[in-house]
């Protein structure tokens, strides 16, 4: 019985070294700011903006090159990793714009025939296969439809497997792309591989107004970039008194009505002035008295919705 506990923990000591082991991989996405899949070289070298074939799960595909080659630990990946097929030839990409000029053709006859189905979808775009073994559509719908005799009639026009696919609307935004509200291209079909968790309480800690408009993106989701700075503003907050702190200042006692926690200050309206505007202090001119109550904080927590 020993003797098989043993053997049994030289297996797991055994197991845990090869996934440890390093393992030289390369970084593949196929559309712009898509996700980065990780594929093994398979014997070459490539660099960054590379093209090439390799075999995904749904079919043969050509990717753009990421992260050239590179060896990461065994625990980093999910193995086995498929490898690259080969490096993409001039006739590849002439095949691969190809199809992109396709796609244009078959989102039109898809259009006309969800239509005549009397379907509440809307199509957002469609995508083939490199070796044209599928043909992917992806569209947005508010309740479930039945799309069936849709795909039957798809598969007879383009002599092709067909996928309707549906997708949210944040997917539907980095697919169409478009300029957001500070004139750049949108982050998510810029460079964004994945989408990140915002909440409302990113933006009321960066002191923007809680109207949807100002720190809702294209998608009529709150704006990714409200994640960029958040760290930044969590570490600077540590260190400035919160809205409704009694505090000491030189001019003498009053309570924090705003923070401007990256410049380290602090609007104070002084106790024996109401009616005069709150005067700035910086964090370290102060003395914090009193913090506001658990209870005052859940509310204020309670009121960070969306004006309509």
């Amino acid at each position: 019985m020993s003797e098989e506990i043993k053997n049994n923990n030289e297996t797991e000591v055994k197991d845990e070294a090869q996934v440890s082991l390093p393992v030289e991989i390369v970084g593949i996405n196929f559309r712009e700011a898509g996700k980065i899949y990780f594929f093994a070289p398979n014997g070459l070298k490539l660099s960054v903006g590379e093209k090439v074939i390799v075999e995904t799960a749904r079919g043969v595909e050509l990717g753009t090159v990421k992260v050239a080659n590179k060896t990461v630990s065994g625990d980093e990946i999910v193995s086995p990793l498929k490898p690259v097929t080969r490096v993409a030839t001039t006739a590849d990409i002439e095949h691969y714009e190809k199809n992109r000029a396709q796609e244009a053709e078959a989102i039109a006859i898809c259009q006309k025939k969800v239509e005549a189905h009397g379907l509440g979808m809307k199509l957002v775009g469609a995508e083939y296969t490199f070796d044209n073994s599928k043909l992917i559509f992806y569209f947005t719908c508010e309740s479930r439809v039945d799309f069936r005799e849709l795909v039957r009639d798809l598969a007879s026009t383009f002599r092709t497997r067909i996928e309707l696919r549906q997708i949210g609307i944040r997917d539907e935004a980095k697919m169409l792309g478009g300029i957001g509200v500070c004139g750049r291209k949108l982050c998510c079909s810029g460079f964004l591989s994945d989408f990140v968790q915002v909440s409302i309480r990113m933006a009321k800690e960066q002191n923007f107004s809680l109207n949807s408009s100002k720190v809702s993106g294209a998608c009529g989701r709150l704006m990714c970039c409200l994640r960029y700075e958040h760290e930044t503003y969590e570490e600077a907050i540590k260190h400035t008194p919160p809205v409704g702190s009694v505090v000491k200042t030189a001019d003498g006692d009053g309570v924090v009505v705003e923070i401007k926690p990256l410049a380290k200050e602090i609007k104070v309206r002084l106790n024996d002035n109401d009616k005069d505007a709150p005067k700035l202090y910086k964090c370290q001119d102060v003395k914090v008295i009193s913090r506001p109550s658990k209870q005052a904080k859940q509310k204020d927590d309670d009121d960070d919705v969306f004006e309509d």
